[in-house]
């Protein structure tokens, strides 16, 4: 079990360094499967025995680094679910991405994304952890600039690697500081470290750009002009996934008072992406705002120390979310557009496995029974409500707001793409690949729920009454949503300004703030901005008044003066010189003379 166990890791990376090598297709296909093929073989397997192993990487006398991997069972769910949605992502890319000539690096380049994603997962040792933490970001940046010449690609990109890289600065420095202080990177050893605090909060500013939570959500909507595929795998169970995972490794390491930091950040992100979520204007724009909102269940659950409710929270989503975005991709392609939700339609007819597939998906992000996702956001507000802290309060009626949300931007979007009318008459077939993938991630996506009564998560039993605050909280999103379409159905609206039935009017002016994400990606840019000219004008000013100024010209006249005075010293004449000799042999007699008596 110890060799499968570093197999899991072993495989994917070896799959995608091999991948970097090869030009033919027929391999590269080959290689994309076989490494999370062997990956989830070894996920399956390790979860009878949940495997611990370690060896030592460095020493450093007081402080050791081990290459060591803790294979706990809530770690094989999360790698199983990484595992799979990895395989199933490239089986839909094989169809997705079949006319590309860059078709063998990417496939690369998302095993090693895999690969690194499972080392996280798997990881017993921070340090070791960091290598795959950093692998993630590097392989995010590829994949999302993978259509090098789509003009928002490269942008989108770069973006997402300097934003999560801010992060990660605090997220090394946090992780340096919590093992000196403890003695050890060993997460199982840690323990109460004297700089947990300090420590904790760093290394939550490194999981919120990670997870692209408030205030470091900028670069995930954006990162949508990467290939549907990468955004299947960056959004379901990697590398937004990873941050929430890390904390909930950490929770017995969080000093109780802090936690109420991770319920704000939770609080604030589930409900402000959630209304971006419901004014955004195209599908994969519905869908990250809502990946932003829904990892914020997450990082709710961390904040009253419910780590397994988390961790099944984190499959539930990688499941439905996976299914959302590749069923994201058909329905895009079937419609021939470019996914805005003024022009993207399907009749439920042109496509039935699109239209099931897309509402199961969504019907379970908002939470409706027996779906996973209503099961695992009832073990969140369950854990929010019996925890019983000013965190707890927080993270629970912001969870009941955010579900209202959810409810809310799913319907929208179900009813703007399937229920407008039909699009263009002509439409092709979904390939084999892609239809296997759909299936697959929907059955996953009905029976995740089971995982409630016999999987590996220790979460709240059933609450009636919170099953019940839950399925209302669901039913009044979609009321305010089915009052707004019929209030504009054909032939009742009869006002000029109305061009199309969006149910995202009822935000009224706060509509197109919303849809910008309130703004945030233009502040952080002009305070970008205002912070580059301001590090620039200091540079000046330094080069110029003091290097130019002060260092350069003072020395200069410094030096003139002096030679100046030396001059003049030797222009003195011989009567000047004895009496300076005279006077310079007494004062030295005189020093030598009290020194002497001193002693």
């Amino acid at each position: 079990m110890t060799a499968l166990a570093w197999l899991l890791i072993a495989a994917p990376a070896a799959a995608g360094l091999a991948g970097l090598l090869v030009r033919r297709r027929a391999l590269a296909v080959a290689l994309a499967f076989a490494g999370p093929a062997v990956a989830l073989a070894c996920a399956a397997a390790v979860s009878f025995a949940n495997p611990r192993t370690a060896v030592i990487l460095a020493d450093f006398g007081t402080v050791r680094v081990w290459a060591a991997l803790d294979l706990s069972p809530g770690a094989c769910a999360v790698a199983l679910a990484t595992a799979v949605v990895s395989f199933l992502v490239q089986l839909y890319s094989s169809a997705y991405l079949r006319g590309d000539p860059r078709y063998a690096p990417f496939a690369a380049q998302v095993n090693l994304f895999c690969a690194a994603m499972l080392l996280v997962v798997a990881a017993d040792d921070l340090v070791f952890l960091l290598i795959g933490w950093e692998v993630m970001g590097a392989c995010s940046y590829l994949l999302i600039a993978h259509y090098a010449k789509l003009p928002q690609a490269p942008g989108a990109a770069a973006k997402a690697f300097l934003v999560t890289r801010f992060g990660d600065v605090a997220f090394v420095l946090g992780v340096m500081l919590l093992g000196v202080s403890a003695g050890t990177f060993r997460i199982g050893e840690l323990g109460e470290a004297p700089a947990a605090g300090a420590a904790m909060l760093l290394i939550l500013f490194g999981c919120i750009g990670k997870s692209a939570q408030f205030p470091l959500q900028i670069w995930l909507p954006p990162a949508m002009a990467g290939p549907t595929p990468v955004s299947a795998l960056i959004h379901a169970a990697t590398m937004v996934a990873a941050g929430a995972y890390v904390l909930t490794r950490l929770l017995p390491v969080w000093p109780p008072d802090l936690l109420l930091v991770v319920a704000v950040v939770a609080a604030v992100t589930m409900v402000g992406a959630g209304l971006c979520a419901l004014a955004a204007r195209d599908v994969k724009g519905v869908l990250a705002w809502s990946t932003v909102s829904q990892v914020g269940f997450m990082f709710a659950a961390v904040a009253v120390a419910a780590g397994d409710a988390a961790l099944f929270h984190l499959v539930a989503h990688a499941a439905f979310k996976g299914l959302l975005f590749l069923t994201a991709g058909v329905v895009i392609a079937l419609a021939g557009t470019d996914g805005s939700l003024a022009s993207t339609r399907l009749r439920p007819g042109d496509s039935r496995l699109a239209f099931w597939a897309m509402t199961i998906g969504l019907a379970a992000m908002a939470g409706l029974p027996p779906l996973g996702g209503f099961y695992s956001k009832e073990a969140v507000l369950s854990a929010a409500y019996e925890a019983g802290t000013p965190a707890g309060v927080v993270v629970f009626w912001a969870g009941v707001g955010a579900s209202i949300l959810t409810a809310a931007y799913a319907a929208r979007l179900w009813l703007l793409v399937f229920w407008r009318g039909a699009g263009p008459a002509r439409r092709p077939a979904v390939p084999r690949a892609e239809s296997f993938s759909l299936w697959a991630l929907t059955i996953a996506t009905v029976a995740v729920g089971a995982l409630y009564y016999s999987g590996p998560f220790e979460v709240p039993s059933l609450h009636p009454d919170l099953m019940a605050l839950l399925l209302l909280a669901t039913l009044g999103g979609f009321a305010v949503i089915a009052d707004s379409w019929w209030r504009d159905r054909p032939g009742r609206r009869t006002d000029e300004q109305v061009t199309d039935r969006d149910p995202a009017r009822v935000l009224g002016r706060a509509r197109g703030p919303l849809a910008e994400g309130l703004y945030a990606e233009r502040l952080a840019a002009k305070a970008t901005r205002g912070v580059a000219a301001a590090a620039s004008a200091a540079a000046t000013a330094l080069d110029v008044r003091l290097v130019d100024g002060t260092a350069v010209e003072g020395s200069a006249r410094a030096t003139l003066a002096a030679a100046e005075e030396t001059a003049a010293g030797h222009r003195g004449g011989l009567v000047r010189y004895l009496r300076l000799s005279a006077a310079g042999t007494l004062v030295v007699a005189v020093v030598a003379i009290g020194v002497s008596m001193w002693n």
